[in-house]
């Protein structure tokens, strides 16, 4: 074919119906809604977007932004006043952007230091969270020269102090989602919360312009990557909408702190922590965060001065090797983006509607609803619907630090109930053995699923050799005498070497099926012996606490 007739070479413009047809055909008999991925916010993700939605959701975005690019703010972590200010001046020079203090635990300041404090604080915006009316570091603010008083920006999360005087770029009223998003809160729920408390916060202001002068709102990020992207995204526009209900055409600005989220984040595998904190990180930047806090990966048992440095630099390689921060709205464009900001807006909007014709935000958080949420997170976790790498797959058994950092408030985790198990099993350890039958082929499957069930609760387990007969297990197990075993081959192989296992079973021993069996069987089984069956989609949770319970009794007897 010549260049001049490729030129002119046309094709048939291919249609969704069309596309749908081949994915279906592909499918081989499976239904359509295989495709498609149901959300805890009720939003149906579909495998192809390719319309352009009818919310232009990216001008909202851009008109509410004051420029590209986001503060990174590392928190200053010290257990002195003096190694405070020591730590900071090194983060500072290493690429940290602001000065974030979290006053959980509050330090003993002199005036000399607080005079040094005050020095940084018209250089470098100042975020300080959690803190009491009564923390020394608020009189650093007493240190400021008048004169320079009003270049001072930031954020001040504290309740009933008064701001010295001359300070117009601080906020101290908000809407943080922090204890929500930890308590379960989806992100309908959290963008929701967030105007409900905006609503709350702004009846006790004289006008709506001087309540936004002074607002801001702290979004945690979680790691469902393009949820949270759209999440951020959608409260710009749900927050152009809030405006133009008390008659203001041209929304003011609100600044948008993102944070790292702990839900996800384990004490199993730490390292996975990272990963999580660079998604999430991404996530809060590509939504259009203004300032971005990512928590070092080992926070949970104490950080030291190489998780700090990763956290930090984490983003400054993103700002540094994308060039993301040149872009105003990132995910504009998108129509899957598009599509996901557009749906949060209308869900969260109904949602806020429906808070405050039933008593607002403070009924709302006494309902209950924010722990149904959490309780369905827990279950899709302990069922591996949802997965924590590390933790609830592909976990690796070694040595784990099992403490808590007393720097860090307790915060509800989905990996919490893991981690008991983990260390409920790293001090008494049942020895366990995986039964094989078959070939190779007839077994491999079940068994490395059964191992990582199994190593998911801490349980080290070892194949046995592979056997053809119940008669040659019979005769390895009265040898090696394991506490708890776990039959796996074929269902046909499982069903015919079951019931004569069961008859000549050595006693003392806790047997398992691997596989899902049906209910008239397994109480067949159970009658004569077998303890119970493992097998995709079960509560990994309840099933290994049983084990643990079921295998002390046994020791106790």
């Amino acid at each position: 074919m010549t260049v001049d007739k490729m030129k002119k070479t046309t094709f048939e413009k291919a249609g969704f119906e069309q596309w749908k047809e081949l994915a279906i055909t592909s499918l081989k008999g499976k239904p359509y809604a295989k495709l498609t991925t149901a959300t805890l916010e009720g939003i149906e993700l579909q495998p192809l977007y390719f319309e352009k939605t009818e919310l232009n959701s990216s001008s909202a975005v851009q008109s509410m932004k004051r420029s590209a690019g986001w503060i990174i703010a590392q928190q200053t972590i010290a257990a002195s006043s003096a190694e405070f200010l020591g730590q900071l001046e090194d983060s500072l020079e290493k690429g940290n952007e602001a000065i974030v203090y979290d006053g959980g635990h509050p330090f003993d300041w002199n005036d000399d230091q607080l005079l040094h404090l005050s020095s940084f604080l018209a250089k470098y915006p100042v975020f300080l969270f959690n803190v009491r009316n009564d923390d020394p570091i608020l009189r650093a603010f007493d240190f400021v020269h008048h004169e320079l008083r009003e270049a001072v920006t930031g954020i001040i999360q504290v309740s009933d102090w008064t701001i010295p005087v001359g300070y117009k770029g601080i906020r101290t009223t908000g809407a943080d989602v922090w204890n929500a998003h930890h308590e379960g809160a989806d992100a309908v729920t959290e963008l929701a919360i967030v105007l409900a408390e905006a609503s709350r916060i702004s009846t006790s202001y004289e006008s709506f312009q001087t309540f936004a002068d002074n607002f801001f709102v702290r979004f945690p990020i979680d790691t469902h990557f393009f949820m949270e992207i759209a999440k951020l995204r959608a409260f710009r526009v749900l927050w152009q909408a809030f405006a133009k209900a008390y008659n203001v055409d041209v929304s003011p600005f609100v600044p948008v702190l993102a944070v790292t989220s702990l839900r996800s984040f384990s004490k199993l595998d730490p390292y996975v922590n990272m990963l999580r904190a660079g998604n999430e990180t991404f996530a809060a930047i590509l939504g259009g965060a203004d300032i971005i806090q990512a928590h070092p990966h080992n926070i949970l048992t104490g950080p030291n001065a190489s998780s700090i440095r990763y956290s930090r630099n984490m983003q400054l390689v993103l700002k540094e090797e994308t060039y993301v921060e040149k872009v105003l709205d990132p995910a504009g464009g998108s129509y899957f983006i598009e599509k996901l900001t557009e749906e949060l807006v209308e869900k969260s909007w109904n949602l806020f509607i429906d808070i405050e014709r039933t008593g607002g935000i403070e009924n709302f958080l006494k309902s209950g609803r924010l722990n149904e949420q959490f309780s369905k997170l827990q279950l899709e976790t302990a069922t591996g619907k949802k997965a924590l790498i590390g933790t609830n797959v592909y976990a690796e058994i070694g040595p784990t630090n099992f403490d808590d950092w007393n720097g860090l408030q307790s915060k509800s985790r989905l990996a919490e109930p893991f981690e008991k198990l983990r260390l409920s099993f790293s001090e008494n350890q049942p020895k366990t053995a995986i039964l094989v039958f078959g070939k190779l082929k007839d077994f491999k499957p079940r068994a490395d699923f059964v191992t990582g069930f199994l190593a998911s609760g801490g349980i080290r387990s070892n194949w046995s050799p592979i056997f053809e007969s119940a008669d040659e297990a019979v005769e390895w197990l009265h040898n090696e005498k394991p506490d708890y075993a776990i039959v796996c081959g074929t269902e046909e192989m499982i069903e015919n070497i079951m019931e004569p296992l069961l008859e000549k079973l050595p006693t003392g021993i806790l047997l398992d099926a691997a596989g899902k069996i049906n209910e008239e069987t397994l109480n067949d089984w159970q009658q004569k012996g077998l303890n119970g069956m493992i097998y995709n989609g079960q509560n990994k949770i309840k099933k290994l606490q049983k084990v643990f319970v079921t295998w002390q009794g046994g020791l106790q007897k």
